[in-house]
């Protein structure tokens, strides 16, 4: 069907005084005793555009004028009555699909909490358009990010037969039926279709440590998965991860380049989403821009791990949790540290390494690693850091502390064996990026299907 985007109805004034066709969805109607008026969406715009319609000329099928159907309105583009903007004076309303009363978004019940319920639909919502974009042009601005730092693009496997946070809270991939008997786990998995055990990866870093090793500079953006049964407003079960890898590069250095791309990330959506941040600004976390700017005009603090529990010790603040030194640090101690102590993203380092994973690098003192998580005021953490153990013996002993089957990581234990360099990464989980940047308060809300421990729809 030839029409217009909304969007270009808008903002561009060659449309000015034309006949043009747009396609939506009705927002809202209403009329007086000679003229009405569609308020039409289609999803190219925040901003909604106004057909008027002159009883006169047009008999509107009252179809047309219910909430959610879908028209296409043929008319001359004219300046506003009111305001700055465009409206549209039809001329023909054709309608494409009817929409009947009980079409469930309706302004006295579209709660997040209810649109969450009928995630097909809830993307009609203001709301939810203002996210999408949003998460589209940061998602952009995540390629171009690394492309104009000279990164590699890799896609790493989304079946994977070793997990990579050794936390064995992966999802298991089968072709086995539910009632397959086997006389032990060895037999089970021999039938299986790999012929051994494999999951759904939980992270893209051992095999982007693979490229890296090749090209200096690699980064992954891709699905990952966690078995976590964690109902809370922070976890997925499956989320997009923004995975970098650089060779030549140690814990400053990582910490740097993870700076430098969140405020990439932000102030492209400040700069490419002003409607929408807008809309942020007012209904989702009053003063959300300002400190936003906020964090582009500061330098992130770094904060070692053992201060960091100083602090949190001396804190006149009643904690849920226990703080000790060796204890990872909750989301109640990371919003105290970075809105209370530091008022900014703050990078925590050196933890205590029996709370981290085993790739990352053992300090001289035996009891920390070269690891850092950002913690940002609202979320708390939004990226996991660290330099890599690049020491094969150190490497080893790590694993076989933790019962690790060596012969499921001989790929990443070579390379350590052939041209082993220091090297760093880190993980930022993109919904949650998401979330810093619009204010929402859920994770399930800027995801388009969210999964999570008993749902999956």
């Amino acid at each position: 069907m030839k029409h217009t985007d909304i969007s270009k109805v808008l903002k561009e004034k060659e449309f000015l005084g034309k006949e043009v066709t747009v396609c939506g969805w009705v927002r809202t109607f209403r009329e007086s005793s000679s003229v009405c008026f569609l308020e039409l969406a289609d999803g190219t715009s925040f901003t909604k555009l106004q057909v008027v319609i002159d009883k006169s000329k047009i008999a509107l099928d009252a179809e047309c004028t219910r909430l959610g159907a879908s028209v296409a309105a043929t008319g001359e583009v004219v300046k506003a009555f009111k305001g700055d903007g465009v409206e549209l004076n039809a001329e023909k309303i054709v309608l494409l699909g009817k929409c009947p009363p009980e079409y469930p978004i309706q302004k006295k019940r579209t709660t997040l909490e209810f649109l969450r319920g009928i995630p097909h639909l809830r993307l009609r919502t203001n709301t939810f358009n203002a996210v999408f974009k949003v998460r589209s042009v940061a998602a952009q601005a995540v390629h171009r990010y690394f492309h104009e730092r000279g990164y590699y693009y890799v896609n790493t496997p989304i079946i994977t037969a070793s997990d990579c946070e050794g936390a064995g809270e992966m999802f298991r991939v089968t072709t086995a039926p539910w009632n397959a008997k086997a006389a032990s786990e060895e037999e089970y998995f021999k039938n299986d279709f790999f012929a051994e055990r494999a999951g759904l990866s939980v992270s893209g870093q051992l095999e982007g440590e693979v490229a890296a090793m090749a090209f200096s500079k690699i980064y992954t953006f891709g699905p990952s998965f966690r078995a976590e049964k964690s109902n809370t407003t922070r976890h997925l079960s499956e989320f997009w991860h923004i995975e970098p890898e650089v060779a030549f590069a140690e814990l400053p250095d990582i910490i740097e380049i993870a700076e430098d791309m969140i405020k990439y990330l932000i102030r492209a959506v400040l700069n490419e989403c002003p409607d929408e941040m807008t809309f942020f600004d007012n209904f989702m976390e009053k003063g959300l821009k300002d400190k936003l700017n906020h964090v582009l005009n500061s330098d992130f603090a770094v904060c070692d791990y053992t201060k960091a529990i100083e602090i949190l010790k001396e804190a006149k603040a009643d904690f849920r949790f226990p703080v000790e030194w060796g204890s990872d640090l909750q989301t109640e101690h990371e919003k105290y540290l970075t809105e209370e102590v530091f008022k900014k993203p703050v990078f925590v380092t050196n933890y205590p390494k029996k709370i981290k994973s085993f790739y990352m690098k053992q300090n001289p003192d035996g009891k920390t690693v070269a690891a850092t998580d950002l913690l940002v005021p609202g979320i708390g953490e939004i990226i996991g850091c660290s330099e890599r153990e690049a020491d094969l013996d150190k490497l080893l002993s790590a694993m076989k502390e933790r019962g690790m089957n060596l012969d499921s990581y001989e790929q990443y234990l070579d390379l350590r064996r052939f041209g082993s360099v220091p090297h760093s990464g880190f993980g930022l989980g993109f919904e949650r990026f998401v979330m810093y940047v619009t204010g929402v308060e859920n994770i399930r809300d800027v995801t388009l299907f969210p999964r999570w421990v008993g749902n999956v729809m």
